[in-house]
């Protein structure tokens, strides 16, 4: 199991959006345990997205991190959400 801590939970819930036409959470827990059944990854630097993408075997074209599944966390962390 992933380990969501309160940036992760918090930068999903704010950008939810980006990913989905209306919010799939509304709290934190909802936040936590949406992310926990979707499987999300939490990685570090643009090289551990890249690679996440490659070894689901998912097309990126450009910039990954503007995939609408990649949501930026901060501090070189990055949230990726499969929907």
């Amino acid at each position: 199991m992933e380990n969501y801590d309160d940036k992760v939970v918090a930068c999903f819930l704010r950008d939810q959006l980006q990913l989905f036409p209306e919010p799939v959470t509304a709290t934190p827990q909802e936040a936590r345990e949406f992310l926990e059944d979707c499987f999300a990854q939490v990685v570090t630097g643009r090289k551990q997205v890249r690679q996440y993408f490659d070894e689901v075997g998912a097309d990126v074209e450009g910039d990954v991190l503007e995939a609408a599944e990649v949501f930026d966390v901060g501090g070189g962390r990055y949230l990726i959400v499969e929907a």
